[in-house]
């Protein structure tokens, strides 16, 4: 069973910059390098959003419209960890974040119930 171990959340202020990181381990059947790795986040009272993906064979990345440009997913195969740096941060940027990843060999998807493997959360607090 895939585990996946989210840290780098906390409180910013508006404009500033966090660094996330998922940290993954008990990977069996096959390596970190081939699963697509994403993140999600999730405001109170609100359904969880698609962030960002990287995926396993190409390492295409994908962003949901309201973070291009001001967010980075990346993936350091060797540490089998994937990263997403936030920058620019926004008060509606708030929200707990989450990285899932998808079974072996799966492309992309914007949506959580294609992702089979998910983290704890780490909470990320944009102040205004």
């Amino acid at each position: 069973q895939v585990q996946l171990v989210e840290s780098g959340g906390g409180l910013v202020q508006a404009g500033g910059s966090l660094r996330l990181s998922c940290a993954t381990s008990r990977i069996t059947f096959s390596t970190f390098t081939y699963y697509t790795m994403a993140w999600f986040r999730q405001a109170p009272g609100k359904e969880r959003e698609f962030v960002a993906a990287i995926q396993w064979n190409d390492y295409t990345t994908y962003y949901t419209d309201s973070v291009k440009g001001r967010f980075t997913i990346s993936r350091d195969n060797a540490k089998n960890t994937v990263y997403l740096q936030m920058s620019s941060l926004k008060p509606e940027d708030t929200a707990d974040y989450y990285c899932a990843a998808r079974t072996p060999y799966q492309t992309s998807s914007p949506r959580w119930e294609e992702y089979s493997y998910w983290g704890q959360g780490t909470q990320v607090t944009v102040s205004s």
